[in-house]
């Protein structure tokens, strides 16, 4: 009996043994498997301020801080890069989130399962491709009005400017109430990612492209504008008559008639699936980012509503990034570059993270892409002026002018330059601005040429 004890009892310790060692190889399996994601999950105070990053440092593309986060949360010692960057880096209270730099919270905490948190005391730095520079620029070309401008290198990706209106010091922010409440309106929100805007006739370089692919001897048309072009449902208005044209022409001009009449040729069905082929309301998707989706919604439309939808009124929208994107597809010969914005994430001496230039589907035969360069060449030529833009820049461009119900119409451009030396790409946003020609010209012209000595 008591050699039974004996072994009940042994039998009992055995498998108490067996338990608590399968438990503890468990848990190391699932520790060195989850532990860095356990570490940074949202809401660690080793690793986040509330939704923002909250260790280590953040520089734009030149070394200069933007914000240094090892111990409190300081941001730049200039108000006017505080004010510029902060849709980037984040606020204070967490009202404006950063999540490209929170998305490498892991290469920024530099954890690892045997030392941990190595970085706890704040080592880790995250380099953006912002200009700090050139940010300040475009906010204050600006200046009190809501929008957004953004330029980017066409060739890699790299997003070299990104601002958005209105903006404020994290040092000092705003008292927002129901008597000011419009002045901030969407202040929180970075338009160039998070907002949608109808686009006006900066979309006409989509509907172009679509020409160029669908309709056979599209360039050796002429299109006769008397100020209204009839169609069976509707009919389609210009300002003024612009008289005959050729297709170019008409995109310098910005001829509603003429696109109109692009549009009945080639068919509501052949137009969408030429928008959803460039992936032109698409969101796009970067550090840790997904944009906004626009919109190009033509379902049960009449025949005028798609042509105004192919002249970038009726219900179109477009988000900012995804649309920059791919306008600089069509500046790289029909294939886009992903967009980023964090470039190099660096702990303890070591590069933890380091971007790479990723091609995204071609957009568009290369043909296409090329004729598209000439066209919006030509507009610069012809309608907006050569002297207009900096010297030893080739700028090929299309402005716009978006109606928006019971306000003044949005000011639109976007474009890039051809020369190798500045593979630029470029949109632009004034909201309640007017004409984007008379607007966002002049902006982008003193922007360039702090590019010029930016990159």
């Amino acid at each position: 009996m008591r050699m039974n004890r004996i072994a009940r009892r042994s039998t009992a310790v055995i498998i108490l043994a067996v338990i608590m060692v399968s438990g503890l190889s468990f848990f190391l399996v699932e520790y060195f498997m989850y532990a860095d994601q356990w570490v940074i999950s949202k809401g660690s105070p080793h690793v986040y301020d509330g939704s923002n990053i909250g260790c280590g440092i953040v520089t734009d593309r030149d070394g200069i801080l933007l914000l240094d986060d090892r111990n409190e949360r300081v941001f730049s010692e200039d108000q006017k890069i505080r004010m510029s960057t902060i849709h980037w880096v984040g606020d204070r209270y967490g009202y404006i989130q950063a999540p490209a730099v929170a998305h490498y919270a892991k290469e920024m905490a530099g954890f690892d399962p045997i030392g941990g948190l190595y970085s706890y005391s704040g080592v880790g730095q995250a380099t953006l491709s912002l200009s700090a520079r050139l940010q300040v620029a475009a906010m204050e070309a600006l200046g009190d009005r809501k929008g957004s401008i953004a330029i980017m290198d066409y060739r890699t990706g790299q997003i070299l400017c990104a601002v958005s209106s209105p903006t404020y010091d994290p040092d000092d922010p705003p008292e927002i109430t129901e008597e000011n409440q419009d002045i901030w309106e969407g202040v929180y929100l970075n338009r160039f990612t998070q907002s949608v805007y109808v686009p006006g006739s900066i979309f006409k370089i989509v509907t172009a492209a679509a020409a160029l692919e669908r309709i056979d001897g599209i360039l050796d048309q002429t299109f006769h504008c008397t100020g209204e072009y009839d169609l069976s449902t509707g009919s389609v208005t210009c300002e003024h008559a612009h008289g005959t044209l050729d297709f170019y022409g008409a995109m310098a001009n910005s001829c509603n008639c003429a696109f109109a009449s692009v549009v009945e040729q080639m068919g509501a069905q052949a137009l969408k699936e030429q928008v959803d082929r460039y992936s032109v309301t698409e969101p796009v998707s970067f550090d840790g980012i997904t944009t906004a989706a626009g919109r190009f919604d033509i379902t049960d439309a009449s025949l005028d509503q798609v042509a105004w939808s192919g002249i970038g009124q009726h219900k179109d929208q477009i988000n900012l990034c995804s649309y920059l994107t791919f306008v600089s597809a069509i500046a790289n010969g029909g294939a886009a570059q992903q967009p980023y914005v964090v470039s190099q994430v660096t702990c303890g001496g070591e590069v933890t993270y380091q971007a790479q230039t990723q091609t995204m589907d071609r957009v568009m035969p290369e043909e296409v892409a090329l004729e598209l360069q000439k066209m919006m060449r030509s507009n610069v030529e012809v309608k907006y002026g050569v002297d207009n833009f900096p010297e030893g820049m080739t700028v090929c461009a299309k402005t716009g002018t978006a109606q928006a119900d019971g306000k003044a119409s949005n000011a639109l451009l976007t474009g890039f330059v051809l020369e190798e030396e500045y593979p630029l790409s470029f949109i632009i946003v004034v909201e309640e601005g007017g004409y984007g020609q008379n607007t966002c010209v002049p902006i982008i012209s003193q922007l360039l040429e702090v590019c010029k000595e930016v990159i």
